[in-house]
Order: C-alpha cells, then structure tokens, then sequence
C-alpha cells in the first residue's frame, strides 16, 4: 500500500464511523445521510508527510474534492512575500471549492502541516452531490455566508430561551401594516378630520394627493396640540396643521426598520408606501409594541425626556435586554451597533441640554464631537468617552476668552456622562481638555498639522480623530471641516502610506501551524476580538476610503463606499462585511453572557470555550481580515 493511497475498500468498511466523524462539522452536520453516503462511498484515505504539497496551480484543472480528516492543510500563495501562509485548513474543512466550482487550477499550492489524511474525491461524484444536495450546495457556492447563517440561526435561538417566543423583527412592513388606511385630501376641515379619526377609532389620518401619495399626517398627539395651542377655527384645512411630508417606507422594509425610524425621530406612525410612492398602509408604535414587544422607541423617548441624569442612569439598565430581544429578532450586528450608538447619543444629547440647564447657557455656539467607535457608529456595551467640541467665538470674543468659558461647562458633561457608565477617558480625549476644545479654524489646522506630520504619536491620533461625526449642535459646521481634511488626506500619499504601514502592527490572530494567537497579558489563553478581530478591518477600511476621499465613518459603510467606487471587488466587500460582522456578534454575545451574570465586560473570549463551528467560522473571520490587510499592503506597496 503507497504513501498516497491507503485505500478505497478500508474507506468503505469505514463509512459509518467517518460519516459519524463529519457529523460534527458543517455543512455535513445538515446534509442527508444519502447524500453524505454518496460522497463517502467513492472517497479514498490519503496521507501525507510535513510539507508535502497536494495541490498547486501548476498541476491544471482540479480533479479532485478534499476534506481533512487529521492533521492540517496550509495554503500558500506563490505571489506572497516568503509564501507567507494564507489560510489554514483543519480537520472537518473541506477544499478547494473555488477551482472545483470554476473548474480550473488551483490559485494555491497546498501543503500538509504535519503528518495529515485528507478524503479525497473524484470530481464527478462532488458535482453529483452538489447537484443533489441544498445544503452542500449552499455551502459551497456561499463558503462563510452559509456558516453564518447557521451562527445567527444559533445566536438567535438561544436569546429567544431568554425571551419566550415572539414575532421576528424580519418581517416585512407589507405584512403588518394597517392596510387601506383612513385617508383625506389637503382640504378637508380640521373638525371633520377629527370628527373621522374619533369615529373610526384611528390613531392617524395620513393626508394624500389625487395621486394617493401621502403629503401630510395628523395625529392625537397632533389634537392635543392644537387645543393647547388655544386654536379656535376648527374649520381651517389640514393642510395648515399637519406635519408635512410624512416619514415613508417601501413596504419591503422590515418592522426593525420601522422601529429604529420611530426611535430616531421621536414619531409613533410609519406610512408604508409602493415603487410608485403610493399609501398602502401605515404602521405605528402600538403595532410594533402588540405584536414584536419591541420598546426600542419607548426606551429613545424615555432617554429623550428624562428629567434627570439619575432618571438616565435607571432608564440605560434597559438597553441591554434591549440587545438581546434584538439577537432574538436576529438583527445584523451593524444594527445592533446602530442601536446602541443611536441610544448612547440621544443619553449624549440629554446629558447636554440637563447640564446646561442647570449650569447656564454659555450663550457660545458650540458643537459636540465624538470620535473612534462612536464616531463610527461601532459602540457595544463596553465604551468610554472620546470626545471633544467645535465651538464658534461670538464677535468681540477670542478663541481663548470662548475655551475658557466652555471648559467648566464639557467638564461638569464629561462628569454626568461617567455616571452614565461613559467611562472617564484614561488618554483624557475629552472635551474638557482644552486640546480638544476648539474654533472651527483651531481644529482645521489643529487636522492639517498632524498630516503633514507623521509623527507616531500623530499616526496614533489618526486612529482616532479620523472617526469623527458630531451629535449635538451645528452638525454642518464639523461636517464641513472635515470634508475639507478629508480632500487634504485623498492628496497625502505619503500620510496614507504611513497609517497603512501602522496599521500593520495590528495583525489577525492567526499563526502557520497551531491556530489561534493568544493576546498578551490578562486572562490566559484568550484572544481580544477587539483588538485582533476587529481592529484589522477597522483600521485597513479607514485607510483605504481616506484614499479615495471617502468620508464615511462606519466601517461597514466604507466598505460598501469601496465597492461602489468601483475601489474594492464586490465579493470580497461583502466577504469581508460579514467577517467583520461575525467578530462584532461574537463580542456582542459575549459581553450580553457576561452582563447577565453581572461579570466585568471585556473583549476577551477563550477559543477553546467555543464550539467547533463558532472556531470555524472566527479562523475564517480572522483569515479574511489578513486577506484584507494584503489588499492594504498591495495598494501601498508594503
């Protein structure tokens, strides 16, 4: 019997135990047994020494499906510097789909890590069961998407335990809105409309065009108004009184959309409309809160109108059985991060307007900035404050006679935000620093400097201060500037090439033969999904879209700004998108496991406490995040 072949007959005699063996790995754990059977009976056991190569572009078309039974398969790139490896196949993965699929030659050379089999089958029978099997199938034509999905399905699962059984936040406004709603023309009087609203029990009347499109809504809110408005012409059309042009959505959009518009604008009633722009139905809060139990709009308005920053302490305890309804309803991890951000600014906002109530109006145009994971809209339960102000000196007063008098007031702000569980800023990138309180001009040129600096510390900054979004105040005035350093950065090569350089040194935690990297110091055995998972991305999307002069902030966004700026190839963007978006559910899963038993929050997780998909997928999160940092170091020849 050859090194090569052991034989296909003991395979056969061992069918059983090897369909057993693939049982615990996906997408064989969902295939029929049939089918599963189909691709075992034709399979052959081979074995291979330490750097033995299995395949390599140079041998032509794959003939051949792989799955590794023991041992390790590495892939290397013949175009990467010292062959640095790739992606690391492991026991259960299967391999190379991508050649199979285009029937070509392989793009890696594949070697064994130490003594390895590997299941070996003929071309002929991998197309018969991809034809028979959906689940193979899916596997690999969608490779990590499909693992993911089965992720979210487990994710979603284990927080429904937690919830009971409620209604998914997926489903389509179509299907819950209010169908033919009560509608009227501009000109119908005030008294009848509500005289219609009173008689048919209605929350709303949405005002229309001859064309059904919706131009106008009045509510009982609106009722309440007016009678304390003290309006005694009852007869005036609608159209003086409603609030025009109404927020609409497509009736595709889901009830999580709806949701988080009611949340963000304050407003109760969502007009759910056709392609054409035309009414078909109206969903409100009440709709939402019967059938989804959701209270993320309650929770933004009751953060909104709290009376005090105790009242806003009590009032956040909330957002994280928030979190896990939304796992339940099986929102992406970019909306939970959405969500978050969204409450943690309107907690920012009423922080600001109690403080300065009970400080006094400084009478001083200012803007409140916030930066790194809040500025990208990336917050988790786990954050601190980085924040700062752009202020405008009222005529006759300096920039420093404006600093001075702000100060005390983003001091008193920073305080009130610690107490909301906004951490006190240990690098002190608060805006009670008076390095980061400043004219509009300051803080242009305060930008200009440290690009054309490229100092470490500068470098450092630019991590930071280049995430960058305002929340409160003249939002235009910070919007503005920054545009302005952004055109500034699209020119400076030199500057890009050095963050990339920097970025560098943060790399996935991935080594050539053992797997998982562990992070230096804190709990042992662990890795940080923060900043080995997530920062790759993080960084390697802020370069690349400074590059183009892309100004979004969120990480998510850029990449989809790379993608359609024609920057970044559309699979890998999306590849890469839901990578990223693994790291962030993992991290957000655990610190929701941590919370509900009242541990410290960290970013820490042990792999090994992982099962074997969730292992799975993060090595193949974390190998895109390196095939995204090569991008990064193509682009700038590093």
């Amino acid at each position: 019997m050859t090194k090569e072949e052991i034989g296909k007959s003991s395979v056969q005699q061992n069918i059983r135990a090897l369909m057993v063996f693939l049982g615990e790995y996906a997408p064989f754990n969902q295939m029929e047994e049939l089918h599963l059977a189909l691709l075992l009976e034709h399979a052959t056991l081979c074995f291979y020494t330490n750097d033995d190569e299995i395949l390599n572009p140079d041998q032509g078309t794959v003939d051949h499906f792989y799955i590794v039974k023991q041992g390790n398969v590495r892939g290397e790139r013949p175009y990467e510097k010292k062959n640095n490896t790739t992606f690391e196949i492991s026991p259960g993965e299967c391999f190379p789909l991508a050649a199979l699929l285009g029937e070509r030659a392989t793009r890696t050379v594949h070697k064994a890590s130490g003594d390895t089999f590997c299941l070996k089958v003929p071309r002929k029978y991998f197309v018969e069961v991809f034809t028979l099997s959906d689940m193979f199938r899916d596997y690999c034509l969608r490779g990590v998407s499909s693992l993911l999905d089965q992720v979210n399905r487990k994710v979603q699962s284990k927080a429904v335990e937690n919830l009971g059984n409620q209604h998914s936040l997926d489903q389509p406004l179509g299907e819950l809105a209010t169908r033919n709603p009560i509608v009227c023309t501009p000109d119908m009087p005030l008294q009848k409309v509500i005289g219609v609203m009173h008689s048919k029990n209605v929350g709303s009347m949405i005002i229309t065009d001859d064309k059904r499109q919706p131009k106008g809504i009045f509510t009982l809110r609106d009722v309440r108004r007016v009678i304390a408005d003290g309006l005694r012409d009852f007869d005036v059309p609608i159209s003086n009184i409603m609030t025009a042009t109404p927020k609409s959505l497509p009736y595709t959009a889901s009830a999580f959309e709806a949701a988080l518009l009611m949340a963000k604008h304050h407003f109760a009633h969502v007009c759910v409309v056709d392609e054409d722009n035309t009414l078909t139905g109206v969903v409100s809060e009440r709709d939402l809160f019967s059938l989804q139990r959701v209270d993320l709009v309650h929770l933004a308005r009751a953060i909104a109108n709290a009376p005090s920053v105790a009242a806003l302490k009590d009032i956040r305890e909330d957002i994280t059985q928030l979190i896990d309804t939304m796992i339940a309803y099986g929102a992406a991890s970019q909306q939970l991060n959405h969500i978050i951000t969204l409450l943690n600014d309107y907690t920012v906002i009423r922080i600001i307007e109690l403080t300065i109530k009970s400080f006094g109006d400084p009478e001083i145009p200012f803007t409140w900035l916030v930066f790194g994971s809040e500025g990208r809209k990336e917050q988790t339960l786990v954050t601190d404050q980085d924040n700062g102000i752009l202020f405008n000196a009222p005529q006759g007063m300096t920039d420093e006679d404006a600093r001075a008098a702000l100060l005390p007031l983003a001091k008193a702000i920073n305080i009130q935000l610690d107490e909301c569980g906004f951490t006190w800023c240990k690098g002190n990138i608060m805006a009670s620093n008076p390095d980061l309180c400043r004219s509009a001009k300051e803080w242009e040129e305060w930008y200009y400097r440290f690009i054309d600096s490229t100092t470490p510390e500068n470098l450092l900054n630019s991590s930071i201060f280049l995430d960058m979004r305002p929340i409160w105040g003249d939002e235009q005035a910070a919007t503005s500037m920054f545009k302005r350093v952004v055109e500034k950065i699209h020119k400076n090569t030199l500057f890009q090439k050095m963050m990339a350089a920097c970025a560098m040194n943060s790399r996935p935690p991935l080594n050539m033969f053992k797997g998982f990297v562990y992070a230096k110091g804190g709990e042992k055995n662990t890795i940080d999904l923060k900043i080995q998972g997530l920062t790759p991305f993080v960084d390697a999307a802020r370069i690349l879209s400074l590059g183009q002069g892309i100004i979004e902030s969120n990480t998510i966004d850029r990449i989809k700004a790379l993608v359609k700026a024609g920057a970044m190839n559309e699979k890998d963007g999306n590849a890469w998108i839901e990578s990223y978006g693994l790291i962030q559910l993992l991290r957000m899963r655990n610190h929701q496991e941590l919370s509900r038993t009242n541990q410290e929050l960290t970013n820490r997780i042990s792999p090994s406490q992982l099962n074997q998909l969730d292992q799975r997928i993060l090595r193949e999160s974390f190998r895109q995040a390196q095939r995204l940092q090569h991008k990064l170091e193509v682009a700038y020849s590093l």
